[in-house]
């Protein structure tokens, strides 16, 4: 079934346009990420449509759990129970040297997509396979499509007299060998990097790296490891770099975005991913999942907007972003500086304000000095795999 699924990933004529498969966005050359510079990808049936959001990679996707809103756990990769009453819960600090810390609050986690609406590689799948501005199939199109491929004959031989006997139930199969391959093949996960062979005790750091690594994990400096946890759990796993929940960063606007160019038009991540969100989840307005770092140094854009084209642009935004906000935001005409330009007023409270390095006010010095952002860039640079 995986290596069904391998050839589906690679199809294009799953797709509406006939010209564009999984791997089209999800590069395996690149880390099952986009290679291109541009913010977001264009698809639609003629390729001339914006997606929503920047594209994020595949790799370690399978280790994901699911949505949830519950007690704060970052070392764990278990989704908590929900919790009922978990809207009127406050959000608490978060510390590198600590990431327990804040384990009695109630936070959104899980999920893949940047605002967790999918629990399964299934649903994933299905996602960008039915939008209109992606690949913009349909279930009929790519059922045909299944029906006849080179690897149809195959697929129901496996799929069995059931799935031959149902169009529907031969499609799900079909969407089910392609996260099938994602868990499978192991270019998705090879936990290669330098990183690896470095906490395996077999390489080592480079003076920078090493004072990257410290400054990533100083709760003072970079305070990283606080949402992108670099331990080994209680599983034994490697870690992946995230804590699996979602920060409400404040990233500029992206004017690039056409949909931008709509004042009312906001995207507010967890609180967008069903109806009365915005008012079910109003405390997580503007919120965005925290990726993984692995492989981050061969992105070229960054954020779930893809506003930033380097990590040299990111690190100097969480540095200063509130000590000079006119290197990030728009300054109006009477030269008032519009900070968190893509966040409605209402849903600011949501903004991360007291985690280092966001804890800084105007006129204090940054968190990070220009060296501890270039040393915390080479450490980031050992996350690629090989």
């Amino acid at each position: 079934m995986a290596e069904i699924g391998k050839q589906i990933f690679h199809d294009p004529l799953i797709s509406g346009s006939g010209r564009l498969s999984c791997a089209s966005c999800h590069e395996p050359g690149n880390h099952y990420a986009s290679s291109a510079a541009t913010p977001v990808f264009l698809g639609g049936a003629h390729l001339d449509l914006q997606g929503r959001r920047s594209i994020p990679t595949l790799t370690y996707a399978e280790r994901n759990p699911n949505f949830s809103i519950g007690p704060d756990n970052p070392t764990s990769e278990a989704a908590p129970a929900i919790v009922a009453n978990a809207a009127a819960t406050q959000r608490g600090g978060k510390n590198a040297a600590n990431p327990g810390a804040a384990s009695a609050n109630m936070v959104p986690q899980g999920g893949l997509f940047w605002d967790g609406r999918a629990d399964t590689l299934q649903e994933q799948a299905l996602g960008p396979l039915y939008d209109p501005a992606e690949m913009a199939s349909t279930p009929e199109k790519v059922t045909e499509r299944v029906i006849h491929a080179p690897y149809s004959d195959t697929l129901k031989q496996l799929a069995g007299a059931s799935a031959n006997a149902s169009s529907s139930l031969l499609l799900a199969e079909a969407i089910f060998a392609m996260a099938r391959y994602q868990i499978e093949d192991p270019t998705f996960h090879r936990y290669n990097s330098k990183f690896d062979g470095w906490l395996e005790g077999h390489e080592k750091f480079s003076p920078l790296e090493r004072e990257g690594y410290l400054a990533f994990n100083d709760p003072a400096k970079g305070n990283c490891a606080a949402c992108h946890v670099d331990t080994v759990a209680s599983t034994r796993l490697p870690p992946l770099f995230t804590d699996h929940q979602y920060e409400a960063l404040g990233a500029p606007r992206n004017m690039a975005l056409k949909a931008n160019h709509n004042p009312s038009s906001y995207d507010l991540g967890v609180c967008d991913r069903q109806p009365d969100g915005r008012t079910a989840l109003s405390l997580y307005c503007g919120m965005f999942t925290t990726p993984t770092l692995r492989n981050v140094a061969t992105r070229k854009v960054f954020f779930h907007n893809g506003v930033f084209r380097s990590l040299e642009d990111v690190l100097d935004f969480y540095a200063l972003r509130d000590l000079e906000p006119k290197r990030f935001y728009p300054v109006s005409k009477t030269g008032h500086v519009e900070a968190y330009n893509d966040l409605p007023v209402q849903y600011r409270a949501n903004l991360d304000t007291t985690d280092a390095p966001f804890d800084r006010r105007p006129g204090e010095q940054p968190a990070m000095t220009p060296h501890d952002r270039e040393a915390i860039i080479a450490f980031l640079k050992t996350l690629t795999d090989r």
